[in-house]
Order: structure tokens, then sequence, then C-alpha cells
């Protein structure tokens, strides 16, 4: 029986070897739910540059925005467990989702084989700069006694929607939620008056900032940005529960094999020991934070059942 069983792994490992070798030959399309210029897409591009060398494999950014992430989530979904298709979700893709949609075309965790964490980003509120706000409290006021406001968000059912509706409902504001395709469409929008505050993630909106065409009035971080000193945290803005940080990382179809996947944690995860890589996410306003697949699986479940508390607290819903 152990000879046998010997015979039949080495057979098996024979018949595996030829698919990962042909896999190992052709182009990775890393599927990035939200158009260029957001966290999701900065953190898929510099990241994908730098893994395509260590796996000796083309990465190209496919962007695939729209649906609440589920058009991107998708096709991922969809894609043979080849190791060609991934994509970079994050915690309304892979994770609040599954509780704000009632039919969905697949479910979060089962749908997916969880590949490596990479890192999180902090949010933080953010005003046009010719605002007559200047502090969180008087972004509250505006919105009450009367007065009127509109905000952005990322898309609907984001943590960007989430955050700010929870915001908006503990000060009773009167507040419109105005959805756009993705951070960058609501940044400019901000930018331009369009909507009175958006609540970001902050490397979407850092640049603008630094350049004065936002003003930050608080972000959910433990203490204040080094590159950012003026701007409080949400603690120090009366507004704790502001404090949520969204998460990013990689995801395969599932059915993924195990080698598959470790193999691309290993050359993802070992971008951000890379001085450039670091130094570029955290201009971007990233916190590395890799986990490979075993625990970052563990996470996402964790992930799963917290949003949905959340969820169910704000009553964001979407259809799917």
């Amino acid at each position: 029986m152990p000879t046998r069983r010997r015979t039949l792994l080495a057979a098996t490992a024979t018949l595996a070897l030829p698919g990962l070798a042909r896999a190992q030959d052709r182009t990775i399309r890393l599927v990035v739910p939200a158009p260029p210029g957001g966290p999701t897409d900065i953190l898929a591009r510099v990241t994908g540059e730098k893994a395509a060398a260590t796996l000796g494999q083309p990465v190209v950014v496919d962007n695939r925005a729209g649906g609440g992430a589920v058009i991107g989530s998708e096709a991922t979904h969809r894609a043979a467990p080849d190791g060609l298709t991934i994509m970079v979700g994050h915690n309304q893709s892979h994770a609040s989702n599954q509780a704000m949609m009632a039919r969905l075309p697949f479910h979060v965790v089962d749908g997916f084989t969880p590949i490596a964490k990479l890192g999180t980003v902090h949010h933080a509120t953010v005003v046009p700069a010719n605002s007559r706000a200047r502090t969180m409290a008087e972004l509250a006021a505006l919105g009450q006694n009367g007065g009127r406001l509109n905000y952005a968000s990322s898309q609907a059912g984001s943590a960007s929607h989430v955050i700010a509706e929870t915001f908006v409902r503990r000060n009773r504001m009167d507040a419109t939620h105005i959805p756009f395709n993705g951070a960058a469409p609501a940044a400019t929008a901000t930018v331009a008056g369009q909507v009175d505050f958006y609540v970001s993630t902050f490397p979407s909106v850092a640049g603008l900032i630094r350049e004065g065409r936002l003003r930050a009035l608080s972000v959910g971080a433990p203490r204040r940005l080094t590159d950012f000193p003026d701007i409080p945290t949400t603690e120090e803005a009366g507004v704790p529960y502001m404090a949520v940080d969204a998460w990013f990382g990689l995801f395969g179809p599932p059915g993924l094999p195990r080698p598959m996947a470790e193999r691309l944690a290993t050359a993802f995860i070992g971008t951000l020991s890379d001085a450039e890589v670091q130094r570029r996410l955290a201009a971007a306003g990233f916190t590395l934070a890799p986990m490979g697949p075993e625990p970052f699986a563990a996470f996402q479940r964790a992930e799963v059942a917290r949003w949905a508390e959340m969820v169910q607290l704000t009553g964001v819903r979407l259809d799917s």
C-alpha cells in the first residue's frame, strides 16, 4: 500500500507539472474592480510591476469597474483556476457586498481563493478647499437645522459610503448620497464643489490635500500622519467611530491549486520588501499588512461577519 500510494502521488505530481509550467509562460491578468487612479489600482500597478520580474511573467492590469465591484469580481470568479487571472479585492468586494446584495452571482468566500493580504489604508473626510467647514463639528452643523448637504462615495455600498452614512445618521444630518464610479471621480467632484464632503481612502486624496485643492477634516489613523501633521485623527475630531480602515488583497478563482496560490503570494508579498515599492505605497497612504493564503482566508471570514454588522446598523443595501 505505501508503495502504491507513493506511485499515485508521483503520477499526480507529474500530471500537474505541465499545466503549471504552461501557466508560468503566459501573461497574468490582474483584475482591478475599479477605474484607474484609486487605491486598488495604485496597489495593483506598483506590486504587479515588481511581481512580474519575480514570476518571470508579464502582469497586466485589467480595470473592470462598476456594479459595486461585482463586475471585476465576477470576471475573476468565472475564470479558469490556472493562475492566469487574479484580482485585487478589498473589504467591499470580498466582505461587505455579501450583506449588502441579495443576489450576488457568487459567494464572497466560497467563490474565490484567498491568495495574500497586502495592505490597508485609512479613510479621510475631505471637503472642497473653499468649504465653510473647518472641523467635523462644523460639517455636521451645516447639515442640521434645515441645512442640506450631499456627499460623495467611491461607489454605492463601499466603505466610503457606509462610513459617511454612519456620520450622517449619528449627527442627524440632512445629507444626500451621491455615488461615483471610483475614487478618482468622487475626489474630482469634491474638488469642483459638486458635493459637500467625501469620506475617501487616503491614497485617493493625498495629492489633492497636499496641493491645497481639498481640505481634510479628519483621518482614521491611531495618530497623526507624519507627512500630514495638521490633519486631526478621528479621535481628536470627535468622530472615533469613523476610524475604519480599508484592506486590500489578492484573490483567485475558486479551485486555484494551492501551489499556484502560494507561488503568487510569495511573489506579491515579496514586493513589499522592495524599498521603491515601500516608498511609492507609503507616499500613497498605504500601511503594509502582508498575510499568506491561510491567515488571509481566516481574516476574510472575520471581516465578512464584521461588515455584516456595520451594514445592518447603517441600513445600506444594494441590488446585484
